[in-house]
């Protein structure tokens, strides 16, 4: 599963990939992810699987959207406290999205 975390700068979102992979490899679950910045979402698109979207995104969240769907990528907004948690509920949550289940 490819896993694209996006958000302004791309600091937080580094957060959330790190506890992302590791709440994967501690379940062994096969996962890409990736944090990237605002102006490169449409090229990092092509061959995501899910599309996780920081929360202070959300006056750009209607153009994020687009792009999502025009890519044919599930969106979710994460919660404000992904960048601290433990990864477990945002790896839930992109496997949700990506029709894996928990």
């Amino acid at each position: 599963m490819r896993v694209i975390v996006v958000c302004g700068a791309g600091a937080s979102s580094t957060f959330v990939v790190h506890r992302l992979r590791r709440a994967a490899a501690e379940r062994g679950i096969a996962l890409e992810a990736r944090a990237v910045s605002e102006s490169v979402l449409r090229a990092e698109l092509a061959d995501a699987d899910v599309l996780l979207v920081g929360a202070h995104l959300e006056p750009a969240l209607d153009a994020v959207r687009a792009l999502a769907a025009e890519a044919g990528v599930p969106l979710a907004v994460l919660p404000e406290t992904a960048a601290t948690d433990d990864g477990a509920t945002t790896l839930d949550l992109a496997r949700s999205l990506a029709g894996a289940g928990s």
